[in-house]
């Protein structure tokens, strides 16, 4: 089949079959006129590789795990684990860092509202030498209402 029929077949765009190619997921034969036609394997092998994507991996984990998939054979399957697992702490890792920025924006949140119905300016904020104020710490309510925050 030429890859407009597995682009349709697969739910996966042209340019993202040519990429699997360029970086040696996918395999084709050309035609004398330079087509690509590939085999029904291939989409077969195009809906792993979307679902290897869907777990967050890399082309570049793909294309170590290939072999596995290749080749099969306890060494090869013995390295795949391996490497899923590490790729699976490191999904892990990244979960916990956007868990952390979540809660940092969850306090911000939390002071913002603390500070929406105070005044801008209260009276109690620090007196400049010409016996003027500055705005206290709810002036960082500002944003809610409209001002800029600065």
């Amino acid at each position: 089949m030429r890859i407009g029929e597995l682009a349709a077949r697969t739910g996966v765009s042209v340019r993202s079959l040519r990429y699997y190619e360029q970086q040696g997921l996918l395999t084709s034969t050309r035609s004398p006129g330079g087509q690509r036609h590939y085999t029904p394997a291939e989409a077969e092998r195009v809906a792993f590789l979307q679902r290897m994507y869907a777990a967050g991996l890399s082309s570049r984990t793909i294309a170590e795990l290939l072999p596995c998939v290749d080749d099969p054979g306890e060494d090869t399957s013995d390295a795949a684990q391996q490497r899923m697992i590490e790729e699976r702490a490191r999904l892990s890792e990244h979960i916990a860092e956007l868990q952390r920025a979540r809660d940092a924006l969850d306090t911000l949140i939390a002071t913002n509202r603390a500070h929406r119905h105070r005044p801008a300016f209260p009276a109690d904020g620090p007196e400049e030498t010409d016996g003027t104020r500055r705005p206290g710490r709810a002036a960082v309510g500002a944003c809610s209402r409209g001002g800029t925050g600065r």
